[in-house]
């Protein structure tokens, strides 16, 4: 499975880190100079959760972010599930 959330579809982001040098202007520095760029990954918050179904009376493994994970104690799993409207392809065979 990719690393992406199935209800918000968030996923890796690209950036980068910076490396400074220097003494701030405001502690009466020169200034602060980026002496280096490294480029890395923004990972999203995932959690591999097993939840309840309870209309099909089953147990379906889905991959959400912890917004996600909200979102459902929220509005509930079957309101999410009718929203995509692709039950199956989400749902775990178990």
């Amino acid at each position: 499975m990719a690393r992406k959330c199935v209800l918000t579809g968030k996923k890796p982001r690209k950036g980068r880190t910076y490396v400074t040098r220097g003494i701030a202007k405001k502690k009466k520095g020169i200034g602060l100079n980026i002496t280096g760029k490294n480029k890395r990954r923004f990972l999203p918050n995932l959690f591999k959760k097993r939840l309840f179904l309870e209309e099909e009376n089953r147990f379906i493994t889905l991959k959400l972010s912890s917004s996600a994970l909200r979102t459902i104690d929220r509005k509930g799993l079957s309101h999410f599930l009718k929203n995509i409207g692709k039950k199956k392809r989400f749902c775990s065979k178990k």
